[in-house]
């Protein structure tokens, strides 16, 4: 027991060393402009380290896509697209992420033709960008009825496979007003949707927040915010075939986030959300069942993570806590042999950002990029730069 409690002491040591070495930079500070505010998601960066994001609010009150460009030592904010709530969508709750085409793809959560969220595409414009206000060309791909095809898709990124279908969730509407999993597939110039799965709101769980994850073998895997569940859906001939992995919600919290999947098929996820801290756990495949850990319990006083966590290849998880007892915090989880130990690299003060909501994103250097909802020298929120 001396010797655990020696190692557990100077891993503790190690952390908070880590912890201090971290330098957090705040790239953008919005102000509910033209700008947008209250950035809701993370961030995507393109192969020249260009960072790409959401906010829900600003613009025209419906929420922007914006791009940050590093030059002359600093960062310059372009808004790529303003939302006008009807008919290309409002509150854009998801990153933009590059599809196999190049263009950027998103959804909003509410708006479009039927005001239930949309799906939507943006490309660059055709002459090259002189200043900062210069949109990019808008594809509204989908706009949800609320029906029986989904409606109001939330945290989730959208997912792509080989052929370039685009998948993901909606956390309302379908067959039991519970929430789907949907595909588009391309037709010529228009999409079109299939819902892959319509929850029940009974053991299979209920509203899927986040987006899904595939493995190498075109499973798809996600969680339900609600009946909270960690689930895969199988292709066959026949269709889609809907397993429920574990329960969360009778002692592990709220799946608000998704999962990420590792090389050997394991599945890594964190809950929280409004429900409190949560927990971090890995669901790992054995003879076909799955052998749920739960790999550690997230500090108290806080609201839980929201978004699915980021995995490097030693197996670290990050993420970030959000609000209660203080502005929230960036934090590291780290595999020790005897336990994973928590690591937290930056506590917000509220000038630099307050409320992260958003997972992480890194770059080829290891530097971290996310944002917060509120907070920094315009109030609406902040783009934020972690470097070791």
């Amino acid at each position: 027991m001396a010797v655990v409690a020696a190692i557990s002491a100077m891993l503790l040591i190690l952390a908070a060393a880590r912890g201090q070495a971290q330098t957090l930079t705040v790239l953008h500070n919005f102000d509910l402009g033209t700008d947008g505010g209250a950035p809701f998601a993370g961030v995507t960066l393109d192969q020249q380290g260009r960072i790409y994001g959401t906010t829900t609010d600003g613009g025209t009150r419906h929420g922007v896509v914006y791009r940050l460009t590093h030059s002359d030592g600093g960062w310059t904010l372009t808004t790529l697209h303003i939302f006008q709530g009807q008919p290309d969508g409002d509150d854009p709750t998801s990153r933009v992420l590059f599809g196999p085409d190049g263009a950027l793809y998103g959804t909003t959560n509410g708006g479009g033709a039927f005001n239930a969220g949309t799906v939507f595409s943006l490309r660059p414009p055709a002459s090259a960008c002189r200043n900062v206000l210069c949109p990019w060309s808008e594809t509204l791909l989908y706009s949800f009825t609320g029906g029986a095809d989904g409606g109001n898709p939330f945290l989730g990124d959208l997912a792509f496979d080989q052929a370039g279908n685009i998948y993901g969730t909606a956390s309302a509407g379908g067959a039991n007003n519970a929430g789907v999993v949907f595909e588009l597939t391309r037709s010529g110039s228009s999409w079109t949707e299939t819902v892959l799965y319509s929850f029940t709101g009974g053991e299979d769980g209920s509203n899927p927040y986040a987006g899904v994850t595939f493995d190498a073998g075109g499973n798809v895997y996600g969680t339900t915010a609600n009946n909270s569940v960690v689930y895969e859906l199988s292709a066959s001939q026949s269709g889609w075939t809907e397993t429920t992995l574990h329960n969360l919600n009778n002692d592990d919290g709220c799946g608000f986030g998704g999962v990420t999947i590792d090389a050997h098929g394991n599945l890594f996820g964190l809950t929280g959300g409004p429900c409190g801290a949560g927990i971090a756990y890995e669901l790992s495949p054995s003879n076909g069942s799955w052998v749920f850990s739960r790999l550690a319990v997230l500090p108290s006083g806080y609201e839980g993570p929201w978004d699915t966590p980021t995995l490097d290849a030693q197996r670290n998880l990050y993420g970030t806590l959000c609000c209660a007892g203080g502005s929230g915090e960036v934090f590291e989880m780290t595999p020790t042999g005897i336990g994973w130990n928590f690591l937290p690299l930056h506590i917000f003060d509220g000038s630099d950002g307050d409320g992260p909501s958003s997972g992480v994103t890194f770059d080829s250097s290891g530097n971290m990029y996310g944002t917060t909802q509120q907070g920094g020298s315009g109030g609406w929120g902040t783009v934020w730069e972690l470097t070791p």
